[in-house]
């Protein structure tokens, strides 16, 4: 049962969270230009803003529920819960009619639900240990995360703007889950918390600045499909979860290669 109920909490967060994606785009969009080189300046605006505060209270809501999913059920299968989240973007950015969202960004949506879901799927009734990992991982798999974050955001990458921030704030979110996850174990691990404000602050900051370039399913799709993803595999590498065989491993090679035809599709320019 508390099982059960740590997924019904992470779909419920997902909901949330990506709500707040979608109103906090509209508010930005309309500021004036944010930029992180003058961080005092971008949070005065937003603070003055209501919709972006309330839409903040929100994502601030969604996070408790997912910290509670997280007590209750195993990394991994939390965040594949999560593929609920970027069909919601999809309904919330297009107010309800998302028919009316350009194809190639309905097949985008399309192909990260199926991707998602298919690596939930493949991890039911397998034997998820969920142990605590070691430091010394947790600090390299958090600095390459970390790494790559700045680098998008830093650096003249082969795909746009909008794109490259809206999955370095993905890859920030996707390292803030981590330790999120890190906490929940208490102890010592409750230091994890500390830098968890830094890296939720940096992909809170790259993501407002994707929201006034680019448009909310492309920006927020992508940093929802890293933030889902990454922390799956994470699940493998940081906590001890099993890597299924037989047709589960088959389910989720193909749910990557959904995800990455996902982000794909998200990521490319549009032609004028």
């Amino acid at each position: 049962m508390a099982f059960t109920g740590g997924l019904v909490l992470s779909f419920l967060s997902a909901i949330a969270i990506n709500w707040s994606y979608s109103t906090q785009h509209d508010a930005v969009a309309a500021m004036p230009e944010l930029s992180l080189r003058r961080p005092g300046e971008g949070v005065r605006s937003l603070l003055r803003n209501r919709a972006w505060l309330i839409s903040f209270g929100v994502e601030g809501v969604g996070w408790l529920l997912y910290i509670a999913a997280l007590r209750l059920a195993p990394l991994s299968l939390v965040q594949g819960v999560g593929a609920s989240g970027i069909a919601a973007l999809a309904i919330f950015s297009a107010h309800g009619h998302p028919g009316r969202l350009p194809r190639r960004q309905q097949a985008a949506v399309v192909a990260g639900v199926v991707g998602l879901l298919l690596l939930a799927l493949s991890l039911v009734n397998t034997t998820q240990a969920d142990r605590e990992p070691d430091p010394y991982a947790v600090a390299i798999w958090l600095g390459v995360l970390v790494a790559a974050c700045l680098v998008l955001a830093g650096a003249r990458v082969r795909i746009a703007r909008a794109p490259a921030l809206g999955l370095a704030a993905g890859l920030a979110f996707a390292a803030g889950d981590i330790l999120s996850k890190l906490g929940v174990f208490g102890g010592l691990w409750l230091v994890a918390f500390v830098p968890l404000v830094v890296v939720y602050a940096l992909g809170t900051g790259l993501l407002q600045q994707a929201f006034q370039i680019g448009g909310a399913l492309t920006t927020a799709g992508l940093a929802t499909l890293a933030t889902n993803a990454v922390p799956i595999v994470s699940g493998f590498v940081l906590f001890d979860e099993r890597v299924p065989g037989g047709w589960r491993g088959v389910l989720q090679m193909l749910g990557f290669a959904a995800l990455i035809g996902s982000a794909v599709l998200l990521a490319r320019r549009q032609r004028n």
